[in-house]
């Protein structure tokens, strides 16, 4: 029996993919599905996330890009295809152009839009100066995969007495402290609000506001996901009055019609960052793995981080870029013994 501690979105996705190859699992959460997951916009876009000297990143998001269609089909949710970029001034389309050129040396392939083109794709935009599409950036809603996974699997609050023959540390930013210092919080603020179905956007929103980055991500029955911030505290993560302003007055000068929406949810959680902004997925103690550290990635990258954890207890496999090993400070049992692969899997 396999052990699965952490049941967001990383540790069920694994979870699932352990339980079709035909392994037996146990999850343990005693708050299931509350973590980062429950925040998270649910955007899949390796591209529009791109940022310089993440090349790694870009490489492993598109290889679960590819993974999501098959996973969304097989638990029933909706994936909405297509990222609209937006700048509202001068300086702010200056800033995506430099994205779209970044992206474009990485063998991605932008569609450059006009005011009027943008305004064509989406007219409910306000005054905006140019902008972008990015035709597979997707998004799915975290909460509607988090549901279907908990359909199929069952979560229990402590571990049984049954021994496990591997612990996958699934946990976000609370891992056990032996791996505690590899793991940062770095909180974010996201709101949820209901528009009227005129006001919904069709696509996944990235704006550049006045030098801000903000995101609207539509989901079905008129919610609008709108984010996010991104800070390290020292305390907890909670909601603060700054955070809400800051992401309003981005929002509504994107798109002005959200005077009219009604502001139903706001909410904090801590993401799992690392010193190079890419998880940990590998071995960890004896017979323990880890799959945590995700950071703002791990609703894109949590098809592919299963099959890299399945591919883990199964043959040895491990991805050299995610490699816990690439940290001195990382506690192993055998270090050496696993096997990296070139090429993809």
């Amino acid at each position: 029996m396999i052990r699965v501690r952490g049941a967001g979105i990383i540790g069920l996705t694994v979870a699932d993919e352990l339980l079709r190859r035909g392994h037996r699992v146990e999850v343990v959460d005693p708050d299931p599905g509350r973590g980062a997951s429950y925040a998270a916009a649910g955007m899949l876009s390796p591209a529009g996330e791109l940022w310089y000297g993440e090349s790694d990143l870009l490489r492993l998001g598109r290889r679960s890009a590819r993974l999501w269609p098959a996973l969304a089909a097989r638990l029933g949710v909706e994936l909405r295809r297509g990222t609209l970029l937006a700048a509202v001034d001068h300086a702010d389309l200056q800033a995506l152009e430099r994205q779209l050129d970044l992206v474009a040396r990485h063998g991605e392939r932008p569609l450059p839009l006009t005011r009027r083109e943008l305004l064509g794709h989406e007219p409910r935009l306000g005054r905006v100066s140019g902008g972008a599409l990015l035709p597979e950036d997707h998004s799915v809603d975290p909460r509607a995969v988090l549901a279907a996974l908990r359909r199929r699997i069952p979560v229990v609050s402590a571990p049984s007495e049954t021994a496990a023959e591997a612990t996958v540390w699934a946990v976000g930013t609370r891992p056990p402290a032996a791996y505690r210092s590899l793991v940062r919080g770095v909180r974010g603020e996201i709101l949820r609000l209901r528009v009227g179905a005129d006001d919904l956007p069709d696509r996944t929103l990235r704006g550049w506001v006045a030098g801000e980055q903000v995101y609207l991500v539509p989901r079905a029955g008129g919610e609008l996901v709108l984010g996010a911030t991104s800070g390290e505290y020292d305390a907890g993560p909670v909601v603060t009055v700054e955070g809400v302003a800051r992401l309003l007055d981005s929002a509504r000068r994107l798109m002005p019609g959200l005077d009219r929406a009604e502001l139903v949810e706001a909410t904090a959680r801590d993401r799992p960052g690392t010193a190079d902004n890419l998880p940990l997925v590998g071995p960890g103690r004896e017979g323990e793995v880890l799959a945590v550290g995700h950071f703002r990635h791990g609703v894109l990258l949590a098809p592919l981080t299963a099959r890299l954890v399945a591919d883990h207890l199964e043959t040895g496999y491990v991805e050299a870029a995610l490699d816990p090993r690439r940290f001195p400070a990382v506690p192993v049992a055998g270090a050496g013994a696993a096997r990296h692969d070139e090429g993809e899997r």
